[in-house]
């Protein structure tokens, strides 16, 4: 008994020997607990398990509204032909249900690199204040056959009132600046600018505000301009000046608008809620006027020739509305009264006046020129 204890003992001390002149991946891969390597698994969704005031709707490409998609992130790349629905309901593998127990019609595809299904509606909202709950059954197989070992359910709530508007304008590195032109800024002394300023492709000698005037980095394409805070960076306004016009074109090309020719393009006195607003005219704030909404709500408003705001007028935000959801896309010149205060992010074909003590929380975004007559300018919060 005891020799065949001293030959255990033995054995014993040469497998640690042997584990010890192991490298340390090796010895690891010793003790490693089994892992789902080649296995399937949802690794996150969206909405999130127990998300709440999930907006009923989503306003996706090319301005199609749709109740809000959801979505799926696996570990592998999954079979389409698990997953995906065609025609509608062809598969039920990804269902959505609402707590009333009525399954959302809808459709599900994967993205192209076939890890994220999702689950669209068919219908252009879900219901405000309900929970619904996703399901994954175990018919998603893997590009290699593995199923999901288990079924995947997560709930999330939408909120309490339907939201079908606008997606803001994508501004890209515009959104950087609170001035970006063309061709220049004037100015009539003293102006104050909280936000960056910048000019592309003209020189910085025609950005004529000086260092005082500005909280924030002024940006030219050479070495001229204001000092000593001039900041020389054409490749950085080049890529500023492009996303400039793109966001035009987005907000040019929203399509089927709330509200065609409002007031005949006299808006002055008017409570505007959010939405899409086009006028083959021009528009004038002739006194002041209120935009009342959520924090999360989005105006555009389409203008084919100019805007113009009278003197000593004012631009209201009431119910939460922010001034950075707001998008005033002008194909003409705009003239801001003296005295009188902006609001919103100006995206203008031309020319952008501020007379002289006017003030705006604003981005002026000219494809020409910006005209300052001591004004106070402040960029929006993001």
């Amino acid at each position: 008994m005891e020799k065949d204890n001293m030959k255990v003992f033995a054995n014993t001390l040469k497998s640690q020997s042997r584990l010890a002149a192991l490298p340390l991946a090796a010895l690891l891969a010793c003790f490693a607990i089994p892992t789902l390597a080649h296995g399937t698994t949802v690794r996150s969704t969206n909405p999130s398990s127990g998300a709440v005031n999930t907006p009923t709707s989503t306003n996706g490409d090319n301005n199609v509204v749709t109740g809000t998609a959801v979505s799926a992130t696996f570990s592998v790349p999954m079979n389409p032909a698990t997953i995906d629905s065609s025609p509608a309901g062809s598969v039920l593998t990804f269902t959505l249900k609402g707590s009333s127990g009525d399954y959302v019609d809808g459709t599900v595809a994967l993205n192209a690199a076939k890890t994220v299904a999702t689950f669209t509606p068919t219908d252009s909202e879900l219901r405000p204040d309900e929970k619904y709950t996703a399901t994954i059954t175990t018919a998603a197989e893997s590009a290699g056959g593995v199923a999901l070992p288990d079924p995947i359910k997560w709930s999330f709530t939408t909120g309490d009132r339907p939201f079908t508007g606008q997606a803001p304008v994508n501004l890209g590195t515009a959104g950087d600046f609170a001035i970006l032109t063309k061709t220049g800024i004037t100015d009539v002394y003293k102006s104050s600018v909280v936000g960056s300023v910048g000019t592309s492709p003209i020189t910085g000698a025609a950005l004529l505000l000086r260092c005082t005037e500005v909280a924030g980095m002024v940006y030219t394409v050479n070495a001229a301009g204001p000092l000593p805070c001039r900041v020389t960076s054409p490749s950085l306004l080049t890529t500023a000046i492009g996303d400039m016009g793109f966001a035009y074109t987005d907000a040019a090309g929203r399509s089927i608008p709330d509200y065609t020719e409002l007031g005949a393009g006299e808006i002055g006195g008017l409570t505007l809620t959010r939405g899409l607003y086009k006028w083959g005219s021009g528009v004038s704030i002739s006194t002041s006027v209120t935009l009342s909404g959520g924090p999360n709500d989005v105006w555009i408003f389409q203008i084919a020739k100019n805007l113009t705001q009278a003197s000593a007028t004012g631009i209201t935000l009431a119910g939460g509305a922010q001034a950075k959801n707001i998008f005033w896309q002008v194909a003409g010149q705009v003239s801001i009264g003296t005295t009188a205060h902006f609001e919103g992010v100006i995206l203008s074909k031309t020319l952008i006046a501020i007379k002289t003590g006017a003030s705006a929380n604003s981005r002026l975004l000219a494809q020409t020129a910006v005209t300052l007559e001591q004004n106070a300018i402040t960029q929006p919060t993001q």
